[in-house]
C-alpha cells in the first residue's frame, strides 16, 4: 500500500520554506506521494454546511495556496515523490486550460503526477467561479473526455455539448501514458458509476472505512457489468488525522484517536486492498506550525510502517 502526505497548503503558517521542509522531508522519510486540496474562498455567511464534521467551514480555509502552482513549486525542490491533487474541483477550470497546466507539470516533474478530479459542493464556490451546479454531472462526464481527448490525440478535435475544440494540435502531451491517473471523489449513484467509467479509481474522504469497502465493491460491480475489468480500479483513501493522549471509546471517526487506534485505521485500510492511504495532519488541534507537521509526519510515518 502506498503512503501519501498532505502538503501544509493551507492556513497562516503555509509558505515557500514549510513547503520545501515537508516535501523533502517526506521524500527522505520514504513517502510516495504529496497531496493538495482546492478551496476558492472562506464564505462569511455559507449558503451550504460544510459536508464533513460538524458542517462548519474550519477557518484555515481563509488562506489556501492554489493546488497547481503549489505542486509546480514542490516539483521543483524532489525529484522522487510523487505529487497529487485530492481534490480539483471540476467545475472550476476549462478543461482546455487545464489539460495543458496538468501536462506541464507530469512533464517538469518527469511524469510525476497524480490527479484527483471532484465535482464541488460549495454554492458560495459556484457563483464565485461562474458555474451552474444543476448540470454539473453531465458537465463533468465531458470534460472527462476532453482531458483524455487532449492527452492522447494528435491532432485533437472535439464537439459535444458544452466544450468544443477545433482540430488543433495541443502539447506538450503527459510524460505518463495513456495520461496520468486519474481519481475520483464521488458518493452519490451518478458520481460512483462515472468513477467506473473514467478513472482509474475512486478517492472518498469522511466515509467510515466499513462503508467505503461496501462502496467499492458497488463501483467494481458498475465496471464489471460496463465490460472493464474492476480489478484496474484503484481505492485512495484520505484520513484526516485527530490524534488524542487517551483512546477515544464509543463511537470514532476513522484516523482518530491515540497513536494505537491511527495504526490499527492505517492496518484496516491496508487489510481490505487499499492501494494508498493519504494521511492530512493540517486539521489536528495543536499543529499549527511547520515543526509540528514535520513533527506528526514522522510520528504517522512510524505507525504506518508498524501497520
Amino acid at each position: 500500500m502506498r503512503l501519501g502526505f498532505a502538503l501544509p497548503q493551507i492556513g497562516p503558517h503555509t509558505g515557500s520554506e514549510a513547503l520545501i521542509t515537508v516535501a523533502k522531508g517526506a521524500e527522505e522519510l520514504g513517502f510516495d506521494t504529496l497531496w493538495v486540496l482546492d478551496r476558492l474562498l472562506w464564505p462569511v455567511d455559507p449558503q451550504a454546511p460544510y459536508p464533513v464534521g460538524d458542517g462548519s467551514l474550519p477557518e484555515l480555509y481563509k488562506i489556501v495556496l492554489d493546488p497547481l502552482e503549489t505542486l509546480t513549486f514542490v516539483g521543483a525542490h524532489t525529484s522522487r515523490i510523487d505529487l497529487g491533487t485530492s481534490v480539483l474541483n471540476i467545475p472550476f477550470y476549462n478543461p482546455v486550460m487545464l489539460a495543458r497546466r496538468l501536462s506541464t507539470i507530469d512533464v517538469l516533474s518527469g511524469g510525476r503526477l497524480r490527479l484527483g478530479l471532484g465535482n464541488g459542493w460549495s454554492p458560495d464556490e459556484f457563483d464565485a467561479a461562474g458555474s451552474a451546479m444543476k448540470d454539473r454531472g453531465k458537465r463533468a462526464d465531458e470534460f472527462l473526455e476532453v482531458l483524455k481527448a487532449i492527452w492522447t490525440t494528435d491532432p485533437v478535435e472535439f464537439k459535444g455539448e458544452y466544450y468544443s475544440i477545433s482540430k488543433s494540435f495541443i502539447g506538450p502531451k503527459p510524460v505518463q501514458k495513456p495520461h496520468p491517473p486519474i481519481f475520483m471523489a464521488a458518493y452519490v449513484p451518478a458520481a460512483l458509476r462515472r468513477v467506473s467509467r473514467y478513472s482509474d479509481g475512486w478517492m472518498p474522504v469522511g466515509i467510515p472505512l466499513g462503508g467505503v469497502a461496501q462502496m467499492f465493491e458497488g463501483i467494481k460491480e458498475v465496471a464489471r457489468e460496463s465490460g472493464r475489468d474492476p480489478e484496474t480500479l484503484d481505492l485512495v483513501v484520505r484520513g484526516l488525522l485527530e490524534f488524542s493522549e487517551t483512546p477515544i471509546n464509543g463511537e470514532r471517526a476513522d484516523f482518530t484517536g491515540t497513536p494505537e487506534q491511527i495504526k490499527g485505521d492505517i492496518s484496516a485500510a491496508r487489510e481490505m486492498g487499499t492501494s494508498e492511504v493519504i494521511l492530512d495532519v493540517q486539521f489536528s488541534p495543536g499543529v499549527d506550525s511547520v515543526e509540528q507537521v514535520v513533527a506528526r509526519m514522522e510520528q504517522v510515518w512510524e505507525l504506518a510502517q508498524e501497520s
